[in-house]
């Protein structure tokens, strides 16, 4: 089924106990992450959206009871000249996930096919081209054994509109909002049309995209953690591994 982002506009608020059910959520993702650890699996967690849309408030929540030594968050800004002189995939390979590990990006390699389509960063057949080379890349990373969560966190523009002035009314929140944010507001056309193509395009069965509703922030943040969670959940053994020969000696070395 094709993906409608005016599907995920009804911004209900969340009606459980909000405090009560990311405490479990987060939890469980502690032990989901340990897990993952322990049988040396990887998995990449992609967020992307449209400005104040919540991925940096899930993130947080996200992280928040991770061991921190298991996990590694991406904030993807433009590309330096380095970067620039290479295949716009290559400064992301160099993020990738080892064993044990978690990688989440703040936006990704789909800004290929977003922001550099929509500023002119890349010519028509490059972005075009990206599609087939974002699957191609995903597909190996996902045969390769790397499990991938793509969030899309979507809100409307009176609920961006009002989280903008909010910041702008925060003396501590004004640094995450600049002039570029207001400029992309006039664009939402394009990228409205540059999201379509994306989900038409790299919505696929090793890596399909979830929106998240994020107009109501609560009931968001509930939504990306359980989605996280069911994926990790989803691909890792249950129960934790038997103790082996290394793990009796240590324990006669205590003296049990």
């Amino acid at each position: 089924m094709s993906i409608n982002l005016s599907d995920f506009e009804s911004g209900v608020p969340y009606t459980g106990d909000y405090d009560k059910d990311l405490a479990a959520l987060q939890k469980r993702l502690a032990h989901l992450s340990t897990a993952n650890h322990i049988y040396g699996k990887n998995a990449l967690i992609v967020c992307e959206g449209w400005d104040a849309a919540g991925k940096g408030g899930a993130i947080q929540r996200i992280t928040a009871e991770i061991d921190p030594r298991s996990f590694e968050v991406w904030p993807i800004a433009a590309p330096t000249a380095e970067e620039k002189a290479r295949h716009y995939l290559w400064r992301f390979w160099k993020c990738l996930p080892g064993a044990g590990e978690i990688a989440i990006f703040d936006r990704s390699w789909y800004g290929r096919v977003l922001v550099e389509r929509i500023e002119g960063f890349c010519t028509e057949a490059e972005w075009k081209r990206a599609f087939d080379e974002i699957n191609e890349f995903e597909a190996q990373l996902a045969t390769n054994g790397s499990l991938i969560v793509k969030l899309f966190f979507h809100v409307t523009q009176e609920e961006q509109d009002k989280r903008f002035r909010e910041r702008l009314d925060h003396p501590w929140k004004r640094w995450k909002i600049n002039a570029e944010d207001i400029r992309n507001r006039a664009k939402r056309g394009d990228y409205l049309k540059a999201y379509a193509d994306m989900f038409a395009h790299t919505d696929t069965h090793w890596a399909p995209w979830t929106v998240i509703d994020g107009n109501d922030k609560q009931a968001a943040r509930i939504a990306a953690l359980t989605r996280v969670a069911d994926a990790l959940a989803g691909v890792l053994p249950r129960d934790p591994p038997a103790a082996g020969p290394e793990h009796e000696a240590m324990k006669v070395a205590l003296g049990d």
